[in-house]
């Protein structure tokens, strides 16, 4: 039978073409730097992202070059992730929180040809503006000031284009965004994104039993649009029809809840670190906030305790645990529970539901180890293995990593256990990597710098729990003999390398580090002996 199915693809302008035609009127809210909050719906999204795309072909982007962009939360920001692939390019949400070095090497590394940058992160660019070179660089400019020499203003590089745009001829798997990674095994890596690959992530994100984006949720992306395309909800909602709510810059938990009552936000995701601000602020004043009952949050980024699962549900707010990494698009899986566990005893589902969860429809997983394939039994451990139509084939720029197997599965770098019910739980990873407030930290980098100094003889990073950002990095350090360092000097000689928020937050010093039999460096026992560190 040769004849089934249209082989109809799946772009992503479509989906502001659908949201225009059928929701034009469901509104986007976003907050501006000064807090007030602007109000536009799909309908103005579709027109403008058009204009957008239709601005970009008048200044000579080419299908497959890649459009940078540097801002927040935002509306013009939803613009460039609909605009950008609509003209044939790639969206790069750049991460402002990398150190400058890391984002010189992305820009480079992406091959970035033009810049979209709100104003008040114009600070960031001029820090940045001498390691990269972009042909145009395009201001967001609300407040009117003077811009800076050899920028230009986002608004007229709209308007004149005339709002001419003819779409060009995409196919599926053309490239629609890419994502760098943290960069924590040496240099950040891109991973592109195709516009079936998005397409498809957005359709499973609206399934029930995943997150259930419909048309009827009122939808606030906390997490940032530059940490793996804010998990796809701004595609996933547009595709729905639903209301967005943007948050901007101002992510402290009280401006968070105002804006989750006032706009009667019913689905969000961030990671942990935000929600446990959110939860401690909901705990200390009671009352103060009527957020919408229907308020469903999802977690993702680092393991979720038990504990916050449950102090949530005692506020009617609904957590749903979910994993992913860049390289996965990011949702792999979800910690929603199956009919049949309605009936078990409440610990048990407080255990299941802590879980990382099952895999998303389309997505295989396994765990592997030493003896082959891991049994789902719950108990047995190996590194999680990956594949499916969201999960990366490889990296831009670099020939076939080890990173994947002979077999095509992406090795993710986690250790889990299976149990018989399909749901997978981290119990560990590898490489020693530090997770913070949700972004890896690679302990091996900071190691290797320590020792640069010439006061330190040897060093070692490792993960300490934290009451606020899971981990934070402890530095324990042995110092030359006759040497003398402080904790403040070995801090600003990290930052000459690392953004703030990857430098350890303590230095101990120690006569010797613990090694193993064959000289390797005992971590284990480092992370035993201070496992009950207690931060300042």
């Amino acid at each position: 039978m040769k004849s089934t199915m249209m082989t109809s693809p799946l772009l992503v302008p479509d989906m502001t073409e659908r949201a225009a035609r059928l929701f034009s009127t469901a509104e986007v809210v976003s907050v501006q730097p000064d807090g007030t909050r602007d109000r536009s719906n799909l309908g103005d999204l579709h027109r403008r992202s058009r204009q957008l795309a239709g601005a970009l072909q008048a200044a000579g982007l080419v299908e497959g070059e890649r459009v940078a962009t540097l801002m927040w939360n935002e509306r013009e920001h939803l613009e460039a992730y609909f605009g950008i692939p609509a003209a044939g390019g790639v969206l790069h949400a750049l991460n402002m929180r990398l150190h400058t070095q890391d984002l010189s090497h992305v820009v480079a590394h992406a091959e970035d040809r033009f810049l979209i940058v709100e104003d008040v992160l114009l600070p960031i660019y001029e820090q940045l503006r001498p390691f990269v070179q972009f042909e145009r660089i395009f201001v967001v400019n609300r407040t009117g000031e003077k811009l800076p020499e050899g920028t230009e203003c986002y608004e007229l590089f709209l308007a004149g284009a005339g709002g001419r745009f003819t779409p060009p001829v995409l196919d599926e798997n053309d490239p629609a965004a890419i994502c760098y990674t943290s960069g924590t095994t040496g240099k950040p890596k891109g991973v592109v994104y195709s516009h079936r690959s998005i397409c498809l992530h957005a359709l499973c994100l609206s399934l029930p039993d995943q997150l259930s984006i419909s048309r009827s949720e009122t939808v606030c992306p906390i997490s940032s649009m530059f940490h793996v395309n804010a998990w796809g909800l701004p595609f996933a909602a547009t595709m729905a029809g639903s209301r967005i709510v943007l948050p901007g810059r101002n992510l402290q938990p009280e401006a968070l809840l105002d804006l989750m009552a006032a706009e009667q936000v019913t689905f969000s995701a961030a990671v942990p670190t935000v929600w446990m601000a959110i939860l401690n602020a909901l705990e200390s004043t009671p009352g103060r906030w009527k957020l919408s009952p229907k308020l469903r949050i999802a977690m993702g980024g680092a393991a979720a305790a038990e504990s916050l699962l449950r102090r949530f549900d005692k506020l009617g707010v609904h957590v749903i645990h979910a994993w992913g990494m860049t390289e996965t698009g990011p949702l792999a899986t979800a910690a929603t529970l199956k009919p049949e566990m309605d009936a078990w005893p409440e610990d048990d589902r407080y255990a299941q539901r802590s879980r990382q969860g099952m895999a998303l429809p389309f997505i295989d997983l396994r765990a592997v180890n030493d003896e082959g394939e891991c049994p789902w039994d719950g108990a047995t451990t190996g590194e999680l293995e990956i594949r499916g139509p969201w999960v990366a084939a490889g990296y831009h720029g670099i020939e076939q990593s080890a990173q994947w197997t002979a077999d095509g599965w992406l090795r993710t770098g986690d250790v889990v256990s299976i149990d018989p019910e399909g749901y997978i739980r981290i119990t560990d990873r590898l490489k020693d990597l530090i997770k913070s407030g949700g972004e890896w930290i690679s302990s091996v980098d900071l190691e290797n710098t320590l020792i640069g100094h010439p006061a330190i003889r040897e060093a070692a990073v490792i993960a300490v729990p934290h009451p606020k950002w899971q981990e934070r990095p402890l530095a324990v350090i042995v110092l030359r003999e006759g040497a003398t360092v402080d904790a403040e000097e070995l801090r600003a000689f990290l930052q000459q390398s690392f953004a703030r928020w990857q430098v350890p937050d303590a230095f101990v010093f120690a006569d010797e580090l613990p090694h193993t039999s064959t000289g390797k460096l005992l971590k284990t026992k480092l992370r035993n002996d201070f496992c009950g560190w207690q931060w300042e």
